[in-house]
């Protein structure tokens, strides 16, 4: 601990060599180190098997040129290759232009080393019947699947994407103008479309629906026109080694997404992100009492942008247990720990470890715990529009373990707000180190517990400002 203490002290030190030295001593423990480390018993994901069978595009006519349109060779070779068994669906270097690919059980998509998947733009390609366009990516209820390689899978989501004028620069406002495209009525929001304009539908780039035994390793994932990978109600997830990336103003630019998922490994990723970096989410009705989102394990991982490091909710209605969170740090991201619900849509939140987190330049809160969470019209509160709401799916967030924490700038150390009929309750924080414009506030919180817990304000007052508060004291 004393060099990374050290590394802290270096003010010239950049974001990229301080994320470069964290990960370096995090990724020196392997998946079953980290797991054997979890405060709870869960074992390595299954990972998929293929056949040692290669099917490369090119045998089912796709061109590399950029310009040929190739979905309809990519989709034979997969069809193929799961008609034949499974094997290894491979795009070699050059640039595949595509619509939307369908996996098969058996397949591994893999995409080589200079290799640049690149989706088309084109919206009728992606047409379905339900309403929503399809992903660019999809598969559903599969077993052993897997896309894998060092080659890069863009998503096109400029073609898709709103932008705010509120996070543009004035040059890039400008250039997005000269594309065409239409703005709201009150000019403030761009869009490419008039369609979308009237109707914000975008696809997901990697949507991965009631699989079993899934891979995602090593590619380039970026420029999605909504959330970028996406497992929903998967089982045996692995995802490691891969790099996201989506500008910081792309909306809903999600970069991993677990919903509703269980036995999640998220390993040694790097992360950029227009919305949350790194999020479970659990939506659906639980008749079995059994939490949606079980045993994930997040660790060495580093995030530069995002509206979150890491991030539980909004949707928490289907219940989060056995999370361990470790080795990971936040770079200039908008708050770093982040849990969020509201009534409506929350469910219980429990058992959850966030451990050895580094963060720096965090804009607003180092951790933020809301159960007010809430989009609303303008003019209407926060506050009074979840006072308004539902009595049923109340978020109950409590059994939350914050240890080794070090935050070097911040808005805001801490930031926890439950509800009158339900506090955030039962957390622990202990070792934790951050520096900040303001201290920590609480509001409808009980029976936390603190130790060695050091808060340093730029004003040196009012470090801890507790309201509607039982059995919270920081100086115990």
């Amino acid at each position: 601990m004393k060099n990374l203490l050290q590394i802290f002290r270096l003010p010239a030190l950049t974001m990229a060599a301080f994320a470069c030295a964290v990960s370096a001593l995090a990724q020196e423990k392997t998946v079953e180190q980290y797991l054997s480390e979890a405060p709870f018993r869960m074992s390595a994901p299954t990972l998929p098997t293929f056949p040692d069978k290669a099917y490369a595009i090119t045998r089912y006519g796709a061109v590399g040129d950029g310009q040929t349109l190739c979905t309809k060779a990519i989709q034979a070779a997969i069809d193929t290759c799961a008609a034949q068994g499974g094997g290894r669906v491979v795009v070699p270097a050059g640039m595949w232009l595509t619509g939307p690919i369908d996996l098969s059980s058996n397949v591994n998509l893999h995409v080589e080393q200079a290799a640049l998947l690149l989706f088309s733009g084109e919206h009728q390609l992606y047409a379905d019947e339900g309403g929503r366009p399809r992903a660019l990516i999809s598969g559903t209820k599969l077993k052993n699947v897997a896309i894998t390689g060092s080659g890069v899978i863009d998503g096109a989501g400029e073609a898709w994407r709103p932008l705010k004028k509120s996070k543009a620069t004035e040059a890039q406002w400008k250039d997005f103008l000269k594309r065409g495209g239409v703005l709201s009525d009150e000019g403030d929001v761009w869009w490419p479309t008039e369609a979308l304009k009237k109707k914000d539908s975008r696809p997901y780039m990697v949507m991965l629906k009631s699989c079993q035994n899934v891979l995602v390793e090593g590619v380039a994932l970026r420029n999605s026109p909504n959330f970028m990978l996406y497992p929903n109600s998967c089982n045996e997830v692995t995802i490691r080694h891969i790099s996201v990336f989506n500008e910081w103003w792309a909306q809903n630019g999600d970069g991993i997404d677990i919903s509703a998922s269980r036995n999640v490994v998220v390993y040694a990723c790097e992360v950029s992100a227009g919305d949350d970096a790194i999020c479970l989410k659990s939506s659906g009705d639980t008749p079995d009492k059994q939490p949606y989102v079980e045993n994930v394990l997040v660790a060495a991982c580093n995030v530069y942008r995002g509206h979150g490091g890491f991030v539980i909710g909004s949707n928490t209605n289907g219940g989060v247990a056995n999370v361990f969170v470790t080795d990971c740090s936040f770079l200039g991201t908008d708050v770093g720990i982040r849990m969020k619900s509201n009534s409506g849509r929350g469910g219980a939140v429990t058992n959850v470890h966030i451990h050895n987190i580094y963060m720096a330049d965090i804009a607003d809160d180092a951790i933020h715990v809301d159960t007010y969470y809430l989009n609303v019209p303008a003019g209407v509160s926060r506050t009074d529009a979840a006072r308004q709401a539902s009595n049923e799916k109340i978020p109950n967030f409590g059994g939350v373990f914050l240890k080794n924490i070090r935050c070097r700038g911040a808005k805001r150390a801490a930031y926890l707000r439950g509800l009158p009929s339900q506090p955030v309750h039962d957390f622990s924080l202990e070792d934790i180190s951050i520096t900040a414009h303001e201290g920590f506030y609480a509001d409808y919180a009980a029976d936390f517990s603190f130790k060695n817990v050091t808060i340093t304000t730029k004003s040196g007052e009012n470090t801890y400002v507790l309201e509607h508060c039982s059995n919270v004291n920081p100086q115990q």
